[in-house]
């Protein structure tokens, strides 16, 4: 097995290479139709990574593992692709979809930009609400005198 390129992104602006010695790859049969390679073909690919053995920084790894949070166990994260029928496309399939999760978990998050509503777009609500009051206080009973 190879080594898995990540392809440069915002976090990791040269791209980065995951070694094959922090890969691992399992194959079992795919559940579904198949005809008569389903039993035969073992074409479900597992695909497991030890994220404690990437080549990036601790600030970068522990990024990785609060992103990656939920798909990790200890420090192996798990990907499984079983779309296809050929072994080698869900292999591939695998590693592209480790590469994008890796790839977006190393991403830095946007600070968000306090902003504040337009003087118009707080007229317009102001106005849509009390017409909404009419209207309601419009199907109320007359007040009896």
């Amino acid at each position: 097995m190879d080594e898995l390129r990540v392809m440069p992104g915002p976090g990791i602006p040269h791209g980065l290479v995951i070694p094959a010695t922090a890969l691992t790859e399992q194959f079992s049969h795919a559940s579904g139709p198949g005809g008569q390679g389903v039993n035969t073909a073992d074409s479900r690919v597992q695909l497991s990574v030890d994220l404690a053995a990437l080549p990036v920084s601790d600030a970068q790894r522990e990024r990785v593992l609060a992103n990656l949070s939920s798909k990790v166990t200890d420090t192996t994260m798990t990907v499984v692709a079983a779309e296809h029928r050929s072994q080698l496309r869900n292999r591939i399939a695998a590693r592209e979809r480790v590469a994008l999760l890796i790839r977006d978990a190393l991403a830095p998050e946007t600070p968000r930009r306090a902003t504040r509503p337009t003087r118009s777009s707080l007229r317009r609500r102001l106005e849509a609400k009390r017409s909404r009051s009419e209207t309601k206080q419009n199907r109320r009973r007359p007040a009896s005198e």
